[in-house]
């Protein structure tokens, strides 16, 4: 890793990936009473899918990593504008593209960990705008 941003890149996406990898019920246990909305939880990781092209020039992961973080990539552009309204844990559980990004995210875990099984992010508490 030759860039300091590098770093943050990396576990951003391992942290992102450990949770899309994990089983619905963690997912929704994780999100709790948060009101996620789909379209931005797909912005994100389709960001992540773009700047994994420049972590893998690199070197931060391998190309068969990118082939795992393409196909999520490629799966988030068939999911149509209607299955991206709405809050996350309704698309979790009714739109089945997100049963394939769990594949996918679990083979780049397996693939650069050797387990898919990871501990899931520390939730992120609401932002407030007091000083």
């Amino acid at each position: 890793m030759n860039h300091l941003g590098d770093a943050n890149l990396r576990t951003w996406t391992l942290r992102f990936m450990a949770l899309l990898a994990a089983d619905t019920k963690d997912q929704l246990a994780w999100l709790g009473e948060r009101e996620l909305e789909t379209k931005d939880v797909v912005e994100e990781l389709e960001l992540l899918c773009r700047v994994s092209e420049g972590l893998t020039e690199r070197g931060v992961f391998d190309p068969e990593d990118l082939h795992h973080l393409r196909a999520i990539g490629h799966r988030l552009g068939e999911i149509d504008a209607g299955c991206r309204v709405g809050l996350w844990h309704n698309a979790l559980v009714a739109d089945p593209a997100w049963d394939d990004i769990r594949s996918f995210a679990r083979r780049f875990l397996l693939n650069r960990l050797g387990d898919w099984r990871q501990p899931l992010p520390r939730p992120v508490g609401p932002h407030t705008n007091d000083r």
